[in-house]
């Protein structure tokens, strides 16, 4: 199989999915999901014309007074009687208007006396200062937000103040963690002089969490068909089999041909970057499955790029794949080869530069990420300052 571009890749992966059921969930619980049907607005607000500052509710035209002080309008009480020629209102923040008011006089430039007011400084300036009008954040009836938008703590703050207690969202995106290698062992457990500590799986189950996400360690198979198709089989019922090691062609790369025995249908298992080459994908019945590389930072890179998005689709995203952002070189980068290339850079002083390390096995410096620099395929050599495409990582 020829390699396929990134894009291709992630058109291709993508195109697996199948939506999950939706699920009504309380608004704390929706939050970091992505709404699965539009969000309409059940009320207007504000319900009211209301005072956007404490003060004085009166007319413009009567201004500079003397006004007759009569009653006061607070936020929750009472709706104000109308005022009359020359009367003026005490009103606080988020009080409703009375009718017959168009104007807040602020209280530091009103001078009272008893009942009477006056203006003692440069005033509002125009009809209709300090108010927030009826309607001027939303009406009833209004879409305030789109099926697919992720649930942000201002759209959930938003959707409250709507009048909605509970959201239409995806339910939650099961996801089946398997290790392979021989020399592995669970993180944490005393590893002898030929073993190694399991570091992919907690960080991709830190990395793919969310609130819209379960994840399901199965362990750790050693370098044998069956072992690995045994865990295959254990995680048969999650909606997306995530495998880090045994993907790429050597006599002790077995995810393949296990998930081939299972009865995958593989989709590609190829694609033109760096790191990350062996990159597998298809459909084992209602689960989507992802081979990854055995490298962590080329499966951190991978993961960011093909697992974040996949599981943003599945939860109902309608923007899955991660937007690159533009950046400025502290420093030249040489030219590329024939495989686009994620490089692991830093920020310095506004600017961006890759980290000198950029083995596939060294965590040390991905864990000095914060970034990853795009360069594409037989990208010519770039110059301090030339402009560089970025996706955050930190």
């Amino acid at each position: 199989m020829s390699l396929l571009a990134v894009p291709e890749a992630q058109a291709r992966l993508l195109a697996l999915v199948t939506p999950l059921a939706t699920e009504s969930v309380s608004l704390v619980e929706a939050a970091g999901r992505w709404a699965a049907a539009d969000v309409v607005s059940l009320r207007t607000q504000p319900f009211a014309d209301l005072s956007a500052m404490d003060g004085y509710a009166l007319r413009f035209a009567e201004l500079p007074g003397p006004f007759t002080v009569k009653a006061e309008s607070a936020a929750g009480g009472p709706r104000p009687h109308p005022l009359a020629t020359g009367e003026a209102m005490r009103i606080f923040t988020g009080a409703p208007l009375p009718a017959g008011a168009d104007t807040i006089l602020i209280q530091e430039e009103a001078a009272r006396d008893g009942n009477q007011l006056t203006l003692a400084g440069e005033g509002p300036g125009r009809a209709g200062k300090h108010i927030r009008h009826r309607g001027s954040d939303f009406a009833e009836g209004v879409t305030l937000i789109t099926r697919g938008s992720l649930l942000t703590p201002a759209r959930i703050a938003l959707a409250a103040a709507a009048g909605h207690g509970s959201l239409t969202v995806c339910r939650r995106v099961r996801i089946g963690l398997i290790s392979t290698g021989n020399e592995l062992v669970p993180a944490g457990a005393e590893a002898g002089p030929d073993a190694l500590p399991c570091s992919n799986a907690p960080m991709l189950a830190t990395l793919l969490a969310g609130p819209g996400v379960e994840i399901i360690n199965f362990g750790i198979a050693p370098d044998k068909l069956e072992a690995i198709h045994a865990l295959i089989d254990a995680a048969s019922d999650v909606d997306i089999i995530i495998t880090t090691g045994g993907a790429s062609v050597g006599d002790h790369d077995l995810v393949k041909p296990a998930f081939e025995a299972a009865g995958a249908n593989l989709d590609f298992w190829k694609v033109a970057m760096r790191p990350g080459k062996p990159l597998m994908a298809g459909r084992l019945g209602d689960a989507v499955i992802l081979g990854l590389p055995g490298n962590p930072v080329s499966a951190f890179v991978t993961a960011s790029l093909f697992a974040k998005p996949l599981i943003a689709a599945l939860g109902g995203s309608k923007t899955p794949i991660p937007v690159l952002r533009t950046a400025t070189l502290a420093a030249a980068l040489p030219s590329n080869g024939s495989r686009a290339q994620y490089l692991r850079g830093g920020w310095s002083d506004g600017q961006v530069t890759a980290l000198t390390d950029q083995d596939s096995a060294g965590l040390s410096a991905l864990a000095a990420a914060e970034l990853l620099i795009y360069r594409a395929a037989n990208a010519p050599e770039a110059a301090a300052g030339d402009q560089v495409e970025v996706l955050d990582i930190a």
